[in-house]
């Protein structure tokens, strides 16, 4: 009988070891969230400094993670073009890797998959307020280890509506994979304009004529 695993009872050190997953601290690794300097218009700022202010308003009360998604996460992706054609975010999306030598499945959800012509641009699990950002970092990797482009770097973005993490992931013969720094709507400034900043430049690299010609060796 397959032995059928939840994704969200993984943890980090568990999927490392099954997937031969290493994790690299180079600073080199993951130059695409670095030195962004955010092109926002004013009208664009002016909904993400109220999107941070909505979410720290509400953050005095218990908060569940579709309040997140409303709050947070959908000013976030409208402003960087994640929203709109040839972009395709897809919600609650299954997705299983199966393991026929051990007769087992990982199953899990994507809570928000951003699709263009197949390739997996993000990977956006939102957790509730309370929660480590860091703890969808393990179903996060899951899904994007699924994806059948094993070419070009995947990216992801962790959030919890508070903090956000970018995530990338080179799928070779030894998977390796980097963070980012940790974004945050706890600072005076307003990280929110990196964040989305950061989500524009990924957005270009796809569109990008030469980005189909990029291959990871």
């Amino acid at each position: 009988m397959v032995e059928v695993i939840q994704a969200s009872n993984l943890a980090l050190y568990e999927l490392e070891e099954r997937f031969n997953l290493v994790q690299v601290q180079d600073y080199d690794f993951f130059p695409e969230w670095q030195s962004i300097a955010p092109d926002l218009t004013a009208y664009e700022q002016h909904w993400l400094d109220q999107a941070k202010a909505d979410f720290l308003s509400l953050a005095k009360y218990p908060l569940h993670e579709e309040i997140v998604k409303i709050a947070v996460l959908a000013p976030v992706l409208s402003i960087a073009g994640l929203c709109r054609a040839p972009f395709v975010p897809a919600a609650e999306k299954q997705v299983e890797i199966t393991f026929e030598d051990e007769d087992e499945v990982i199953r899990g959800r994507v809570d928000l998959l951003v699709l263009y012509r197949n390739l997996w641009v993000a990977t956006i699990e939102t957790k509730p307020k309370q929660a480590d950002v860091l703890t969808a970092l393990p179903q996060a990797l899951l899904y994007m280890m699924a994806s059948p482009i094993s070419s070009l770097p995947l990216f992801g973005l962790l959030t919890n509506g508070n903090h956000f993490i970018f995530v990338k992931l080179l799928k070779q013969e030894t998977p390796s994979y980097g963070l980012s720094e940790l974004f945050t709507l706890l600072r005076q400034e307003n990280d929110l304009y990196r964040v989305v900043g950061i989500l524009k430049h990924l957005r270009e690299l796809v569109l990008s004529e030469d980005w189909q010609a990029q291959q990871v060796y």
